[in-house]
């Protein structure tokens, strides 16, 4: 009998596949949900996942086995471990390590990947013993050990035959097709957006049922997007909501989204991110988020970069580099290397385009092990349930077919999605230049009315027992003093401090 001992997730599809699996409608949620794992894995076996758009990581026992998936892209978060002889899994990794059958030990060789690209990378995880399942990977244990398969990896064809408007038709039908699913489910009637000043959310909020978007803001000029989405509501008819984020509230909020994060994370985004989630709940339960077009059409400047032949693409985010964390770590280990969690991927990916290399990679790794911890922990952390419809793999479908020639044009990057946009959206928005995602930190680092409590872990007596103190005293005052660049290695290694001090 097929057991669910875990779940987490949102099916999109869930009214073809209940008709395929003869699952009455109506059912509340939950319970559709459920009798889709448990009536789609009596029929598909292992191959369920193939047949689930949306975001989702589950268990089921079947027999004397059980089986631990994740979806394709990783939006969803999975840990596991043996212990006891036990199988333990669950999407929140402070469970598992909490669970007195789990010896919680630090994992240096994750450390000092993590001071490298500023997020917990690939299939090891900040403890010893315990493993992230990644993206499209399901794990089987029989009862003594665990077998990992892949059943999904990210692959790029380009064809040719068709021009970039005919992609962009594509994109268009596909939204439209994954939006609809969306509107079709009446157990989640209400629905904001988060909206930056960037296509993707726009168009997300364009074509939406979204009653209101929803933004963060700043008053340091430069930092703030909130004037650019009120703009754009304005433009689409949408109620509009801007949460005004000030630093002391913002580092009052760091210990907290670093303790629920259940890693270390070094991308201060995340802060921002919560402080939003936090002001939405106040009046939706459920909202979208435009992640996951950036890493499938090619949106970071580091996808047109050229890069060296002998070179290997080390993911669209490092902050440290290897000679520098080698006099900066204490117990540095000279066989763990950074460009260890890509070499396999990067193995496989050679001969083809660079972009769709790159993509790949930053697909595999940097979307889930940054983007995807992020936005899945801090929603969920405060109550707020986030849908990422640009994330489903139908789109990926279109875009892996997609030439490079048609996704950069000049300066613009992603032309072929923009396009599509164009069916929503007027031009000055569907071609905005890309704005990100920034938080004013940098400057507000360098205010002693908030950086003594940062001061006062990074040369701690847990600092000490990890990090080189003159490197880190000449670090600090070289910020201090000018060099702003040095902010986000600063706040990497603070994350890492208050994070090993809340759970060691």
């Amino acid at each position: 009998m097929i057991q669910i001992r875990y779940y987490n997730g949102y099916i999109r599809n869930f009214r073809k596949l209940c008709e395929e699996l003869e699952i009455k409608l109506p059912l509340s949620r939950a319970e559709r949900e459920q009798q889709i794992i448990t009536k789609g894995f009596e029929k598909w076996g292992v191959s369920l996942p193939d047949h689930l758009y949306g975001a989702f990581a589950f268990a089921v026992s079947d027999g004397g086995k059980v089986y631990c998936f994740r979806d394709q892209v990783g939006q969803k978060q999975m840990f596991y471990t043996v212990a006891d002889g036990a199988f333990i899994c669950s999407g929140d990794i402070d469970e598992i390590v909490s669970d007195p059958r789990v010896k919680k030990q630090l994992n240096r060789r994750m450390l000092q990947q993590y001071l490298f690209y500023g997020y917990p990378i690939g299939a090891e995880t900040f403890y010893e013993g315990v493993f992230k399942l990644c993206p499209g990977h399901f794990a089987e244990f029989d009862g003594e050990s665990v077998t990992l398969t892949r059943y999904w990896k990210p692959v790029f064809e380009p064809d040719e035959s068709k021009t970039a408007d005919e992609f962009a038709e594509e994109i268009r039908a596909v939204v439209d097709e994954i939006l609809g699913e969306e509107l079709g489910d009446e157990e989640l009637p209400y629905k904001e957006s988060f909206l930056s000043g960037g296509v993707d959310s726009s168009y997300l909020l364009a074509a939406s049922d979204a009653k209101a978007a929803n933004t963060v803001g700043y008053e340091e000029s430069g930092f703030d997007e909130s004037a650019l989405a009120r703009h754009t509501a304005e433009l689409l008819g949408k109620d509009f909501n801007v949460r005004m984020i000030g630093a002391k509230e913002y580092f009052d909020r760091i210990p907290t989204v670093i303790d629920k994060m259940g890693q270390p994370l070094g991308d201060a985004s995340a802060v921002a991110f919560s402080i939003g989630c936090e002001a939405v709940r106040e009046h939706a339960e459920v909202v979208y988020s435009g992640e996951g077009i950036d890493e499938f059409f090619g949106g970071y400047n580091a996808h047109k970069r050229e890069l060296p032949k002998e070179w290997t693409y080390l993911t669209c985010s490092h902050i440290m580099s290897e000679d520098f964390i080698k006099t900066f770590m204490l117990d540095y280990d000279e066989s763990v290397k950074a460009a260890d969690p890509v070499a396999s991927l990067w193995s496989e990916v050679e001969g083809q385009d660079p972009l769709a290399q790159k993509l790949t990679i930053d697909i595999s790794l940097w979307l889930e092990g940054d983007i995807y911890l992020n936005t899945d922990r801090t929603s969920t952390a405060c109550g707020v349930e986030l849908h990422t419809p640009f994330s489903d793999l139908r789109l990926f479908n279109v875009a892996r077919r997609i030439p490079a020639k048609y996704q950069f044009d000049g300066e613009q990057n992603k032309c072929v999605f923009r396009t599509a946009a164009l069916s929503k959206l007027p031009y000055e928005v569907a071609f905005r230049k890309k704005v990100g995602f920034p938080v004013p930190i940098r400057m507000w680092m360098k205010n002693e009315c908030y950086n003594r409590p940062i001061a006062q872990k990074l040369f701690g007596e847990t600092s000490q027992k990890f990090f080189n103190q003159e490197t880190m005293r000449d670090m600090w005052n070289r910020y201090l003093g000018g060099e702003e660049f040095l902010w986000n290695r600063l706040y990497a290694i603070y994350a890492f401090l208050l994070w090993y001090d809340l759970k060691f």
